[in-house]
């Protein structure tokens, strides 16, 4: 299991967000670029980038600092927010992104998860933020009728490197992630999981190591590492000692 820093973009600049809520955020940085070196100095080995702005408008809005991230780093990237077609999913990886995650048009047209794997092959991943058990979409506007388990499975077969899933609830909060409903999701499909949202320190990462055997391979962590409550470097070191008993 792998630790991987987030930064979440909104109008070009390093922010949080509390429960997903763009009215509920704090700045931490004015360079994303300056601020993935960081990340990466400190030994993360992939980063995690979101476009916030573009999780809501539904297109890309944050291309400008994103290609600075990547220009800036020599780790790998995953990317999310406003992925909706194949031209954005394209456009993206000849940018230099290493994978890119589909959220809401995951949910709500399949066909493009299995068409995006097929044509890149190793670089798609979806990711499913839930709310109460129940995917929500659209900058997690709005919630569905659909649990996430029922939407992982949909993709069983098509080539899906990792399933990013996020509850919600926790998201910024700094309560711990979801252990239960992470662990339940990995053990219901064969697609690895990266658990994200919640993690405030170094025992909510032993936790998830507690059940890394479930097919939990990555934690996505953001606001711990920014604000000092988790330190990087030392949540890193502890996955490489491993699970201990």
């Amino acid at each position: 299991m792998i630790v991987i820093p987030a930064i979440d973009l909104k109008e070009g600049r390093c922010v949080r967000l509390e429960q997903g809520l763009m009215e509920k955020d704090t700045v931490f940085c004015d360079s994303p670029a300056e601020q993935a070196r960081v990340w990466q100095e400190q030994g993360a080995e992939l980063l995690h980038i979101v476009d916030l702005d573009g999780a809501f408008a539904g297109e890309p809005k944050n291309r400008t600092s994103i290609e600075a991230i990547v220009k800036a780093i020599g780790i790998p990237t995953q990317l999310g927010g406003g992925i909706r077609d194949l031209a954005t999913i394209e456009a993206y990886l000849s940018l230099g992104i290493g994978r890119v995650i589909i959220g809401t048009a995951a949910q709500r047209n399949p066909e493009l998860v299995r068409e995006a794997c097929l044509r890149f092959p190793g670089r798609i991943v979806v990711g499913i933020d839930a709310k109460n058990g129940l995917v929500a979409v659209q900058g997690w506007a709005e919630v569905t009728g659909v649990t996430a388990v029922e939407l992982a499975k949909r993709f069983e077969g098509y080539g899906v490197s990792a399933i990013v899933y996020t509850d919600i609830s926790r998201d910024g909060m700094m309560q711990g992630p979801n252990i239960e409903a992470t662990r339940g999701l990995a053990e219901a499909i064969s697609i690895p999981v990266i658990a994200s949202g919640g993690v405030s320190s170094l025992r909510d990462i032993e936790q998830l190591l507690a059940v890394e055997a479930s097919g939990v391979t990555g934690v996505i962590t953001g606001k711990a590492i920014y604000t000092g409550a988790l330190n990087l470097a030392e949540a890193i070191a502890l996955t490489k000692r491993g699970p201990q008993c």
